[in-house]
């Protein structure tokens, strides 16, 4: 398929120095990005951590630790695992997380109280333009509001979250508007609305499909990769709102080639498996509208309350996004699918907020496979360049996320002009 590009900014990518974003060089993993792990008796100097290694440790040490347990998040500049601790009185808890290779740091909120906070905020302050997730690096829930929130809007949010008692929580004013983005660059296209390919799949039946956002999945049933052009894929399944924003949409020609990369414009990324996201660690979004976007993970299992409803388990971000970056791709360096950008507010000027579907849950939810059919299920390891990738978008310039004409849009994206860059077909990224 021929793709439109449209050059705006471009974000240089960092590997021990600055890389132009066209050169290849931008995509390369870090040298020793990750060591394996230590001995028992190991001392009690932290690891040394690639970000992508970082949610396994954390995942372990949760069930370790139990209620001592108050999240974690990744220490990008130090490469450790940074492990909240409630302290238990022995110090065991503290001493089995250093055991571990993880820095140990005390705090007053449980992951309990944590928990039964968003709990009662979903309860009794779910109205549309507000969001909220835990951030570990604060031991707080942090919620935000945008500026649709006035009135009795925000005093009603205001009042739950004093409701909560002091220290659990702290809000923040947005200056832009909570939506899903729908709108132009190298996207699929279904009437009025527009999207962006986030990732080719294999669908449990071995054929060729994609992912995109839920929200796109629901605003047409089938999809082209032209503008006013025939039809070349069908939804299979789509969430939104609710528990996700995610779509399984099948190619109608199952000798589709469906390769699994993303395309950043002057060079190409391989995408070799699914990885859960850790606050702290660094993404790349590929975007229809505004290109290659970079940032940081700031918090998850996040809800969100959008115009069309709320979503829950979604991944929150500091990447910028646009109208018409909706369904793209958020990715890492080395080539690992990490979301699907879902909405958010501002822009790629003033900056915002963006959240993204974790590709991992919604590899598991449909039943489909990163890769060929002889990968791992989602979420699971596959060696690198497994057959059939994902094409839109998980390295910078990845894919375009796109838009509908009227709906609520997920804001991702930043340059235009890393879009898919497949012709002739379904096959690359949008």
């Amino acid at each position: 398929m021929s793709h439109q590009r449209i050059p705006k900014r471009r974000t240089a990518l960092a590997a021990g120095g600055v890389l132009a974003l066209g050169a290849a060089a931008i995509l390369l993993p870090h040298a020793g990005a990750s060591q394996d792990g230590v001995s028992q008796g190991a001392a009690t100097a932290p690891r040394t951590l690639g970000a992508t290694d970082a949610p396994g440790l954390a995942a372990r040490l949760a069930g370790q630790l139990g209620d001592a347990f108050a999240g974690s998040y990744y220490d990008s500049a130090g490469r450790r695992l940074v492990v909240n601790v409630v302290p238990d009185g022995d110090g065991t808890a503290a001493e089995r997380a250093k055991r571990a290779g993880a820095v140990v740091r005390e705090v007053d909120n449980s992951m309990t109280e944590l928990d039964a906070g968003t709990r009662t905020l979903t309860a009794e302050a779910a109205v549309p333009g507000t969001s909220w997730a835990v951030d570990p690096r604060t031991n707080k829930i942090l919620v935000t509001a945008d500026s649709t929130v006035t009135g009795d809007r925000w005093n009603r949010l205001e009042s739950t979250v004093r409701g909560l008692g002091p220290g659990l929580a702290t809000i923040r004013k947005s200056q832009g508007t909570f939506r899903t983005f729908a709108s132009g660059g190298d996207a699929i296209f279904a009437g009025g609305s527009r999207c962006s390919l986030g990732f080719n799949v294999t669908a449990g039946d071995g054929t060729p499909a994609f992912l995109t956002a839920g929200h796109c999945g629901v605003a047409a049933e089938q999809w082209s990769d032209t503008q006013g052009g025939q039809p070349i894929a069908t939804v299979d399944q789509a969430v939104f709102p609710g528990a996700g924003d995610f779509a399984l949409v099948r190619y109608d020609d199952p000798a589709t080639v469906a390769p699994s990369e993303v395309d950043l414009g002057e060079a190409t990324l391989a995408i070799s498996q699914a990885a859960q996201a850790a606050v702290g660690q660094e993404v790349f979004r590929m975007g229809s509208t505004t290109g290659l976007a970079d940032g940081q993970v700031l918090g998850l299992n996040a809800t969100v309350n959008y115009p069309e409803g709320t979503v829950t388990g979604l991944i929150q971000t500091d990447v910028c996004a646009e109208p018409g970056d909706s369904g793209g791709a958020m990715f890492t360096r080395d080539g690992l699918a990490i979301g699907l950008t879902s909405g958010g507010s501002g822009d790629c000027t003033s900056g915002g907020e963006t959240f993204f579907q974790p590709v991992t849950t919604a590899l598991e939810a449909v039943g489909a496979t990163l890769g060929d059919a002889g990968g791992e299920q989602a979420g699971g390891e596959q060696a690198p360049g497994a057959g059939g990738e994902a094409g839109a978008g998980q390295e910078p310039g990845g894919d375009g996320t796109g838009d509908r004409a009227g709906g609520a849009k997920t804001g991702a994206g930043r340059d235009p002009g890393a879009g898919t860059g497949q012709d002739s077909g379904p096959a690359g990224t949008h």
